[in-house]
């Protein structure tokens, strides 16, 4: 049939113009500056100490500069008694204060906490030591415990000890001067920290808890703990790192002494390198502390189940 009807298409979608790339883009163009910055300033001194504790590099004595290979490593494992001193006493000196820092964090965050009068100075008073530097906090210290005019020239007053008596010259008394020095400093950080994450729990809890007849031990046992344990754990991670990189307080208060007793590994490698001038075998001794940070890090991470849930 010569009339048959035409049947009329349907007019075509419109095309999708394709989304452009570059809005999408946008955030990682505009922080690429800065990602590159932070890069070059993380990346080029790591990459640095990495090369260097290959090499014979010390500026005083240019003629023996050079390639050593693993000479330097060599030489730390086996030959250098220091190394291994400095790594103990390192150790002992994270154990002690990572773990009564915690312990006195917890109770000062506990404390203020609570609803009482005052509690807004109460909390500043408690965090104001974290905002004083390391070398002003050792300079603070070291008036306390001057001989002529500290503690000590109190107490003999009282009848406490003789006059004349430096726990910082003394081998016996030095570690706990020390300690109670970076405790003062310290401690401020857990309690932040673990004050922060406590205003988190519902209280809600705490009454059901009440109501079921659990004692304050058991709520804080089977409550508070559990819901701290995340923050506990960064926490003590966070603050092993910075314990075992301590330089500035112990360089200001003893210098690493007396006779060496409290020199940390980064002590030994500042003065390795600063003193010493010998930056080859430094920066062996800085990536052996890297390595011994990061192994050390991992495995509590594992072990400590951190983000998992709380059985």
């Amino acid at each position: 049939m010569a009339q048959a009807a035409a049947v009329a298409k349907p007019p075509a979608p419109p095309r999708r113009r394709r989304a452009s790339a570059t809005p999408r883009r946008l955030p990682y163009l505009l922080i690429a500056p800065a990602a590159l910055l932070m890069l070059g300033f993380i990346a080029y001194p790591v990459i640095s100490v990495f090369y260097y504790s290959l090499q014979e590099y010390n500026p005083t004595k240019p003629w023996r500069n050079g390639y050593a290979g693993f000479d330097n490593f060599v030489h730390i494992f086996t030959e250098d008694p220091l190394f291994w001193d400095t790594l103990v006493f390192s150790a002992k000196w994270v154990f002690v204060e990572v773990g009564l820092q915690l312990l006195f964090g917890l109770a000062l965050a506990l404390i203020v906490n609570q609803t009482f009068v005052g509690r807004g100075l109460g909390r500043a008073l408690v965090f104001s030591p974290w905002a004083v530097s390391g070398v002003l906090t050792s300079a603070i210290w070291v008036l306390l415990y001057n001989s002529q005019t500290g503690i000590t020239r109190y107490l003999a007053d009282l009848g406490i000890g003789e006059y004349g008596v430096s726990w910082l010259s003394d081998t016996s008394t030095v570690f706990p001067a020390a300690v109670v020095a970076d405790l003062w400093r310290g401690v401020p950080f857990f309690a932040i920290l673990i004050l922060a994450d406590l205003q988190s729990v519902s209280k809600d809890l705490y009454e059901a808890a009440e109501v079921d007849g659990a004692s304050r031990i058991k709520q804080f046992w089977h409550i508070t703990l559990p819901h701290l344990k995340d923050a506990i754990i960064l926490s003590t991670l966070l603050r092993a790192v910075w314990e075992f990189n301590n330089v500035d307080l112990l360089y200001t208060l003893t210098g690493g002494g007396p006779a060496g007793e409290t020199t940390t590994l980064p002590l030994y490698i500042a003065n390795t390198s600063v003193e010493s001038h010998n930056f080859g075998y430094a920066s062996a001794l800085t990536t052996v502390a890297f390595v011994i940070l990061l192994f050390c890090s991992m495995v509590y991470l594992r072990l400590s189940k951190f983000g998992g849930e709380s059985k």
